[in-house]
Parts: C-alpha cells; structure tokens; sequence
C-alpha cells in the first residue's frame, strides 16, 4: 500500500442494521479518494459473521473479521486496527453514510507531519424526516453527531468524535488502542468516552501531537425514532455523566473535563438564551430546547456525581490494550491497566 492509504473501519453488532451496514459500506466503495480497504469487525454474533462473510467474501476490498476483544465498540475498534495495513485508520459508524469527499477531506490533514488525528462533520439524519423541534443542537452528541459550539473549519481540538475519526496507525503504537471498560461494551446503557480518552493519552504519549477536525469531512448518520424521543435524551446525557467520571479517572479532571467546562459555562448558557428568545418570539419548540438544555445538564451532572461515588466505592477497572506495530500480525499484551 501506498504510504497514504486508509483502512476505513466499521464495526457491527447487530442484524437489525444489515441494510444500514450495506449503505455504510456502499458509502466508503463510492469515495472519490478510494480506500485501500474496509475491515468490518463483527461484535460477537456468528450468525451475522457468517451473513457477512457470505456477502462479501468474493467482493473486492472488504474483510469481515470477529472482535478478538471481549464485547463492546473498544475492542472491536482495536480488533480492526491490529489487522489494518493502511498507514490511516478511519472510523465510521454503521449506521452512517459517508459523502463522497469524506476520506480525501480527511487525508488533507496528514499534509502535517505532526497531525495524529483527523475528525469529520457528523450530521443527524432524522427518521422523522426533520429535527424534533425541542431537540437543541447543542445536544446532537446524544444521537452521535457534530453540535453546536464546536469550531468550524478546519480547527485543532483536544479530541475527535469515535464514529467519524481517522488516525495515524502509528498513533496506536505510541498509546495504545481503545480503552476496554469505557464506553459501550453490550449493554443497554448508551455510554461513550473511549475516544475521549484514547484522544488525550495520545497527546500525552506524543506532546507534539496535533489533532484536527475538518468539518468538510462530512458523514449522515442516521438517528432511529427511538433516539428522537426525550426519554432517550434523559438516559443518553445520564450516561455521559458516568462516563465522564471514568475518563476523569484515566485521565485526571483537569483534561478529562476540559472542553466540558468551556462547554457546559459558555455554549449551553447560549442555548438556553436562544430558546427563551424564540419563545418570546413565538417561533415553536423555544420553550422545549431551553428546558431540555437544563435537563442534559441536570442529567450529565447527576450521572458524574453518581459515578465519581462510584468509582471512589468500588474502584473501576479498564485496560488498554497494546497495538503491535503496523506489519505484525499478532496483537500484544495489555500496556496499562487502571484500577
């Protein structure tokens, strides 16, 4: 392979997505910068192993593999990077689609030696057909996609998001992979942060190191009607709460919650105001979106109080696995394990 060619990622767990596993990777064989190939890492279901490697067995450039980790999108995650051949390893998400720039925006970005990482623009595709009108931008976290009060352009920033994110394959030799023990690991519970910590132990590891995002690196992911509703909403920003709390225990809270507190003190402030305003303009869902500004907050800081009890209890236990270096073929021992 050529010294910039792109392992591109999907990760997949389920056969009620199969047809939004198929657009995804339609998506990435559709990139005007092609990639140079597409590993799907199957989390622990052989019946959709099986379905997979039957559909793409023969096709061209597209390798179905099995987690080797235990469940969860961290170990699938690592599992997709110990077999990528490609000097770049991107991440989509499988129920999203890819434009057809979005590897070619993503590439442009390693023009810079020092530039580890490179993250996209993730839009919400919306089952209802539109954007519930109570639903803040400042929120699309919650249905995984780019919000409001991130910079535009191309920008430097503290992390990328999972599901629309490249790196360097290099930046796993020097860090280490995934977390295992953060983030969704088969549960019910919608929980995050992996990257958010893998982001920041990177540039611990290589304090030179840039990372970016394009915001013309763009994907569509889609957002089941399920994840429209506030009941989601609650639960999601809950969950981010708790996760919060354990990248704070990697990472220390000082950069685990760095970006939260510029967030949390200047964006949502702005948010809230917005919707009052269109309330008394009498545009609709103003009232809604300030309300539900207040309770993510409320939600998230009642998630973090609970897991940082949690935590100090009980202790928490999560390991990052080793990475071996592009061109070997086995995957090593864990590198640290937080306890």
């Amino acid at each position: 392979m050529s010294p910039r060619d792109h392992s591109v990622v999907i990760c997949v767990y389920t056969e009620e997505r199969w047809q939004d596993i198929l657009d995804a990777v339609a998506s990435v064989r559709a990139q005007s910068l092609p990639a140079g190939e597409i590993l799907l890492v199957v989390d622990h279901n052989p019946a959709l192993l099986r379905r997979l490697t039957e559909e793409f067995g023969d096709g061209p450039g597209v390798r179905v593999l099995a987690n080797a980790g235990p469940r969860g999108l961290s170990a699938g995650r690592n599992t997709g990077i110990a077999a990528a051949r490609g000097a770049v390893v991107a991440f989509l998400d499988d129920d999203a689609v890819a434009e057809p720039d979005w590897l070619r925006r993503l590439d442009q970005g390693y023009d810079d030696p020092e530039v580890m990482a490179v993250g996209g623009r993730t839009l919400p595709s919306w089952a209802s057909g539109r954007r519930p009108v109570w639903f803040p931008e400042e929120f699309d976290w919650v249905v995984g996609c780019s919000y409001r009060g991130l910079p535009p352009g191309r920008a430097r920033v503290r992390n990328v998001l999972g599901g629309n994110a490249s790196f360097r394959r290099t930046a796993f030799d020097a860090a280490g992979g995934f977390a295992t023990g953060i983030g969704r690991d088969g549960d019910k519970r919608p929980l995050g942060g992996e990257e958010t910590e893998l982001c920041i132990r990177l540039s611990r590891a290589l304090p030179h190191a840039v990372l970016l995002t394009d915001d013309r690196a763009v994907i569509r992911h889609k957002v089941p009607g399920a994840r429209e509703r506030f009941g989601y909403f609650r639960t999601r920003t809950y969950a981010e709460g708790l996760s919060k709390a354990l990248v704070a225990r990697s990472v220390g809270a000082g950069r685990g919650l760095e970006s939260e507190r510029r967030y949390t003190t200047r964006v949502l402030p702005a948010g809230v105001l917005r919707g009052v305003r269109d309330f008394l303009l009498g545009r609709p869902g103003g009232a809604g979106r300030a309300g539900a500004v207040v309770a993510g907050v409320l939600a998230a800081a009642a998630g973090y109080a609970v897991g940082s009890v949690r935590v100090r209890r009980d202790g928490v236990s999560f390991t990052v696995p080793a990475i071996e270096p592009a061109g070997v073929p086995a995957p090593g021992p864990a590198v640290g394990e937080v306890r």
